[in-house]
């Protein structure tokens, strides 16, 4: 028997629905960053409508699949999900479902505005709930150790800033500000605590190694969300806009030993961080008529589109080898 075979046999033994793993959902989230970055490059490179229209519609297809088999596992094997809650590093990814439904719902907004509220409701309810779900249980009785905190944590905070960006245009906007304070509070509370687990402690285990990507994401989502609200670019639109720029650059030097690693789902984590900075890069230029910042973007876009495309042929892979939804 081949080891495809044999993969395949363990996993359908073990049940592989039981081990459809949450963090699935950071490829929705990366799919659908990368349709608003395609969206936001067609008016400052010019790149054709018809390329985003077939990614959003690629990305919807992933969403409903990959949102159908955790629901299907929710319903078979609810030991499994509760497992997951209480494992320390999976908890943060439970926003993640929410976060996809804001970003599908923003990406929805030129094209069917009344689909892209409803869906708008459903993520900002959704993240409100979880947000305070994994605050709570960050807080509560149970143990975690330093070790448990990796920059996924900040996967929480940075759904609460991506609220704003539809929030504002659909007429939300007090509770937009509401989810903006939230989520830049938490930003900065989970820095400091991120930066003293990675400078003081021993390094993350190789799986969780790609989610230092995730550092970029709430200044760029941040910013984003910021000038949807404020209308312009102010002082702290520049501060936010920098510090993504310098957390892309510590990537940039961490990169190439990342990408050495073993293949995992966490890998995922490369693609809506530099889907965020791409898009904050654009709009910058948009706002104050930036070539500088053009290209900029369409460097970043080019690396998203790398990064992407390796993802789903490595993903694919491992799939047909039988090395996802198995037990860790």
């Amino acid at each position: 028997m081949s080891n495809e075979a044999q993969a395949l046999g363990v996993a359908t033994k073990d049940g592989w629905l039981q081990h459809f793993p949450v963090p699935f959902f950071a490829v929705v989230m990366g799919l659908s960053g990368l349709v608003l970055a395609l969206h936001a490059a067609e008016g400052a490179l010019g790149l054709p409508h018809g390329v985003t229209l077939a990614v959003y519609g690629a990305t919807l297809l992933a969403a409903a699949v990959i949102g159908a088999l955790y629901l299907a596992k929710a319903m078979r094997h609810p030991q499994a999900v509760a497992h997951e809650w209480h494992h320390p590093v999976r908890l943060a990814f439970f926003p993640a479902i929410s976060i996809s439904l804001l970003l599908i719902a923003t990406a929805t907004l030129p094209r069917a505005p009344g689909a892209a509220h409803v869906l708008w409701l459903a993520g900002m309810l959704g993240q409100g709930a979880l947000t305070i779900a994994v605050i709570s249980g960050w807080i509560s009785a149970r143990a975690f150790q330093t070790g448990h905190l990796t920059p996924a944590w900040f996967i929480p905070a940075v759904g609460n800033v991506i609220v704003p960006i539809a929030g504002v245009q659909l007429g939300y906007v007090e509770i937009s500000w509401y989810f903006m304070a939230v989520g830049l509070l938490f930003w900065i509370v989970l820095l400091t605590l991120v930066m003293n687990r990675l400078i003081f402690h021993d390094p993350m285990p190789g799986k969780l190694q790609p989610t230092l990507v995730i550092l970029i994401a709430p200044p760029a989502v941040g910013f984003v969300a910021w000038v949807q609200l404020v209308g312009q670019i102010d002082a702290f639109a520049h501060l936010l806009l920098s510090a993504a720029y310098f957390f892309t650059l510590i990537v940039a030097v961490n990169l190439p030993r990342i990408l050495q690693l073993p293949f995992a789902l966490s890998f995922w984590a490369l693609s809506f961080p530099f889907a965020a900075v791409t898009i904050a890069s654009f709009r910058y230029a948009k706002m104050v008529g930036s070539p500088a910042h053009i290209w900029i973007g369409a460097v970043l876009m080019g690396v998203l589109l790398v990064v992407i495309a390796g993802l789903l042929l490595r993903t694919l892979r491992a799939i047909r080898a039988g090395e996802i939804c198995v037990p860790e």
